[in-house]
């Protein structure tokens, strides 16, 4: 795929799908900014697995929740490798609780990293993405079923959803298509923590394979969508859940 040589900043790639994603791009002939909030030494071993591989990567710390720091990260992006022509927002946390137990700290915490962090880096790629780049944002497919303790989280991806398809329109006179992705229960420490073997097995049981995600079923798909190949799909939001909703 047309991914050669293009620069891509993968926010919360040092582990789970975002480290997925950035080694995908990697294979794929893709330079890429590894970005973490505060585990650099995760990070650092996705940059060294992805260069003994042959590829090119660099790390770089910034919390996506602060306007600064996302500057900073284009302006460390560009000034390693020349441009940026690709994002991909996968940074995110979620905590799982009903709403009636949900506080101040949560509410505000989850929208401030799932909601503000996406927002603050494609206010910054409305300017400072090539021409002809490719945003590729992270929502869920927790937002299609009902599932308690979610609602929050929720809310969250729906906010980025709509996101998405606004923006898709006021950056496409750039040649910058915008996407989403919502993966279903995945197997990463994000999903899994917290979660006993009974629960992770009801939610396997949702999809139609009888098996929850894995980061591997998520990353050749973003790898596609920041291919040339995917330009023409723009505004649009995909499910990656085994037919879970």
């Amino acid at each position: 795929m047309s991914t050669v040589n293009k620069v891509v900043i993968v926010t919360g790639a040092s582990r789970g799908i975002g480290a997925a994603v950035a080694q995908s791009l990697a294979q794929a002939g893709a330079k890429v900014i590894v970005n973490y909030a505060g585990s650099r030494a995760s990070a650092e071993d996705v940059v060294k697995n992805i260069v003994a591989a042959g590829g090119q990567a660099k790390a770089v710390q910034a919390d996506v929740s602060k306007s600064a720091d996302v500057d900073r990260l284009f302006d460390e992006a560009i000034a390693a490798y020349g441009r940026v022509d690709v994002l991909v927002n996968n940074a995110g946390i979620m905590i799982v609780k009903p709403l009636s137990e949900t506080t101040d700290d949560d509410f505000t915490r989850q929208f401030d990293i799932n909601v503000r962090g996406t927002f603050n880096t494609m206010r910054a790629a409305a300017t400072r993405l090539a021409d002809n780049g490719t945003i590729i944002n992270f929502s869920t497919s927790v937002n299609r079923p009902m599932l308690p303790g979610y609602a929050t989280y929720a809310a969250t991806k729906s906010a980025v959803e709509q996101l998405t398809r606004v923006f898709a329109k006021e950056v496409g006179k750039r040649n910058i298509n915008v996407n989403s992705v919502s993966p279903g229960p995945t197997n990463t420490e994000l999903f899994t923590n917290g979660k006993s073997d009974e629960v992770i097995g009801r939610l396997a049981a949702l999809s139609a394979f009888n098996r929850i995600g894995e980061p591997s079923d998520i990353a050749p798909v973003v790898t596609f969508l920041a291919s040339n190949e995917a330009k023409w799909i723009s505004g649009q939001n995909i499910g990656l859940n085994g037919a879970m909703a």
